[in-house]
């Protein structure tokens, strides 16, 4: 559970995730979010940044400072990408942290009637105190499609976005009044032109970038032949478990399922 407005305290003790306009402070790229007492935090900070606690990793706190600010440097702040490399539970809350930053942000304000906005303290929300409109995080939903063959072949393919020879399972949003499942077979057949059948889930993972939620499958090829969608898909291929190119980090859930693909899971 959330909980805002929390006194800081010089002896304050936990793993600090300081945002500002979605990116986050640390010490090199390649370390993980501070670990120390609050006074022990950059001098940058002066004690009125909204504090949150997130959650905890291994019993210890994990909080959220919300800077509204910039350094003049921009070399310590860092997409919460970088943090893939560290453990599940550092990005898990980075992705938190990123996301609970930028919703406080943009609903200072009711929708409805225009009066300020006040932060809930037993769950993630926004109320307006005059007309009681309530406000949650914005969550948008994307299907992620490994597609496999009957010669045990992989499809992948390289969108419009990416670099030459890196190639991914396909993936995209799901729309109003769909199901995850019919998502799938949507996007397939709109990035590629082929049939699925037989959809497997295989897991799910929050994607900060800035709202997704990722959730994989893996289908069977049924029919068709490969017709990439203009503007979206560059190429598309099949590949031997043998002979995969470039890929995404196993660190991303796109890499797990092609990983496991790839050792003979189905």
């Amino acid at each position: 559970m959330i909980k805002h407005n929390v006194p800081a305290t010089a002896d304050l003790y936990g793993h600090w995730y300081i945002v500002s306009q979605g990116k986050i402070w640390l010490h090199s790229v390649d370390a993980p979010p501070p670990l120390c007492r609050y006074e022990q935090l950059p001098d940058f900070l002066d004690g009125s940044e909204p504090l949150s606690l997130l959650g905890a990793i291994d019993g210890v706190d994990c909080y959220l400072l919300n800077y509204t600010d910039r350094p003049e440097t921009e070399e310590q702040w860092h997409s919460a990408r970088v943090l893939l490399q560290q453990s599940a539970a550092i990005f898990e809350h980075a992705a938190r942290a990123c996301q609970v930053a930028l919703f406080v942000q943009t609903h200072r304000y009711c929708g409805q009637c225009g009066s300020s906005m006040h932060l809930v303290n037993w769950e993630l929300a926004a109320l307006c105190h005059k007309c009681g409109h309530r406000c949650y995080p914005r969550i948008n939903p994307c299907v992620l499609i490994a597609v496999v063959n009957d010669k045990n072949q992989l499809l992948l393919a390289r969108s419009a976005r990416h670099k030459t020879g890196f190639f991914s399972i396909l993936a995209g949003f799901v729309e109003s009044a769909e199901t995850l499942e019919q998502a799938a077979v949507r996007e397939v057949k709109e990035e590629v032109g082929i049939e699925i059948t037989n959809l497997r889930y295989m897991g799910s993972q929050p994607w900060p970038f800035p709202h997704s939620l990722m959730t994989a499958f893996i289908a069977d090829y049924q029919s068709g032949e490969l017709v990439c969608q203009p503007d979206e898909i560059e190429e598309a291929h099949w590949f031997d478990m043998d002979q995969l190119p470039e890929v995404p980090m196993l660190a991303t859930l796109s890499g797990q399922v092609i990983q496991y693909i790839a050792k003979g899971g189905r």
